[in-house]
């Protein structure tokens, strides 16, 4: 229980994942709704379903709309009992190989509508 009057200390352990890279300002959609049934990584490739707006797993083989590339999933979201409400990275700089790709989906063929979208995926060199 936190009282204001005592006092607590909070530990928590910070791993990079070296998702984002660049100096690219960060856009994120906040409101998006990662549709039921799915339980996905930060990072995740996703698209828009045409009829209901809500997001997916971009797959190169769909037909609903989700196969164009709409953003990156900003966290992890479980949305395995239900729609979820998600954060979407829109525009911003990223490492390609810390992007999960759905079935089908590469950095190569994803770069130009992503670009046009203003994500920019990068090959990333460790040190």
């Amino acid at each position: 229980m936190n009282n204001p009057q005592y006092p607590y200390q909070l530990s928590e352990t910070y791993t990079p994942d070296r998702l984002v890279v660049g100096l690219t300002q960060l856009v994120t959609k906040p409101d998006g709704i990662l549709i039921a049934g799915q339980n996905l990584a930060r990072g995740t490739l996703v698209g828009m379903i045409t009829t209901s707006g809500k997001f997916t797993v971009s797959l190169l083989a769909a037909s609903d709309g989700s196969q164009t590339p709409f953003g990156i999933l900003a966290d992890s979201y479980d949305a395995t009992a239900g729609d979820t409400v998600c954060a979407v990275y829109v525009k911003g700089e990223f490492n390609q190989n810390a992007v999960t790709f759905g079935a089908g989906q590469t950095a190569t063929n994803t770069y130009a509508v992503l670009r046009d979208g203003g994500i920019f995926l990068k090959s990333v060199v460790s040190a």
